[in-house]
């Protein structure tokens, strides 16, 4: 040990460490792995290959700066190829954790891993189209976008939702622990809180975004645009004859097609808000809402004009 590290007791912090972790895994009932290494996957490794999957996408705008088009197929291919690989072994983390947690048998794990990550890749392509709407969405939305690589450059939202397409499809792959690191890395990066199992469909905008919560059992329809500070949550949560929290059941809202929420908008529960719709800002809402409707913190009226 240096003279430096010994003016920190270090011998006897980490010997309490120890301890501390010990105590808890026994509390915990958690034993370590036959091979003693890492248990759960690593958010650092899913950080490294998001931001592979992300170049591998739009290569010649999020893939490394000296990329050049003669060579961006073969940069495709040795991205994909590493990041699929890395993500293979973090869903193998995830999925032997669940087993061992869950008394199942580990015998089929490999094949399903594979499988799941096969899936995954043959779904990029599909992923790529939907982000193109997505894109677009956020440039014809937005008077101040200039072009369509500026919003992909730039916009907080795009980066959420490009992490919430490919953490949607390992959430409804298995792999939910791996889907909900891939949102909160996002989430730290942007402000915008988005949960893998939240269904949201094409040409989706998030303007501006910090403070954008969404729910797990949210359903969102196409051509959907949200401003900054909304909410998309959950108005109680029921519980067992144990008191625990009921895991699972839908609680969050349904938004239907071409709806626009403006900013500070807080909607709460299991509620539809209609078709075409406009919900005006800071407006707290708990009740559905008929399609057409133009819903302010003073009234709600009809496209027509008419109250109700």
């Amino acid at each position: 040990m240096s003279e430096r590290s010994s003016h920190w007791q270090l011998q006897t912090i980490v010997s309490q460490l120890r301890t501390a972790r010990s105590q808890w895994r026994a509390q915990n009932g958690r034993a370590s792995t036959e091979q003693g290494g890492r248990e759960l996957p690593s958010r650092a490794a899913m950080a490294e290959i998001l931001e592979a999957l992300c170049g591998a996408l739009f290569p010649m705008r999020l893939g490394p700066v000296d990329l050049r088009e003669e060579s961006e197929d073969f940069y495709v291919g040795h991205t994909l190829d590493v990041a699929l690989n890395a993500l293979l072994a973090q869903a193998r983390l995830e999925l032997h954790y669940a087993a061992r947690h869950s008394q199942q048998a580990e015998a089929d794990i490999e094949a399903k891993t594979i499988q799941i990550i096969q899936d995954f890749a043959l779904a990029l392509p599909g992923l790529r189209s939907l982000l193109d709407s997505d894109v677009l969405a956020a440039y014809h939305g937005d008077p101040a976008a200039r072009s369509v690589d500026e919003v992909l450059l730039c916009y907080p939202g795009i980066l959420a939702v490009i992490h919430h397409r490919l953490a949607h499809h390992l959430y409804r792959a298995g792999l939910p622990l791996l889907a909900r690191i891939s949102s909160e890395i996002a989430h730290s990066a942007t402000g915008i809180d988005i949960h893998p199992g939240a269904q949201i469909g094409r040409s989706f905008f998030i303007d501006h975004g910090t403070g954008v919560v969404i729910g797990e059992t949210a359903i969102i329809g196409e051509r959907v645009r949200i401003y900054q500070a909304v909410t998309l949550g959950a108005k109680r949560f029921p519980s067992d004859e144990d008191g625990q929290l009921q895991k699972g059941h839908p609680r969050h809202p349904i938004v239907e097609d071409d709806v626009v929420i403006y900013a500070g908008a807080t909607i709460l529960g299991r509620i539809t808000i209609g078709k075409g719709s406009t919900i005006g800002g800071n407006v707290w809402l708990t009740r559905s809402v008929p399609a057409g409707c133009n819903l302010t913190q003073a009234n709600l009226q009809h496209d027509d004009g008419t109250q109700k």
